[in-house]
């Protein structure tokens, strides 16, 4: 399993629709085995998340497909 800042900037894609969803911003683990939960997209509308912080894309370790150099494929 990779690290959890080898996440970081790697692009994230929907497979369902191609959509582009950002790059990785933060991962989640689970203190107890140490195995990342979920990874944490910031969310697409920027000039919204000026107002309301909490718009970012949370993504299960479960929806997570496929993990590339630069890119991770999920299916949300």
């Amino acid at each position: 399993m990779d690290k959890g800042m080898d996440f970081k900037h790697k692009e994230v894609i929907n497979i369902n629709d191609g959509k582009r969803l950002g790059y990785v911003q933060d991962v989640c683990a689970d203190l107890e085995t140490g195995m990342i939960t979920s990874i944490i997209v910031p969310g697409s509308n920027k000039l919204m998340s000026f107002f309301n912080q909490n718009n970012d894309i949370v993504i299960p370790w479960q929806n997570i497909k496929c993990i590339g150099d630069d890119l991770i494929l999920v299916e949300i």
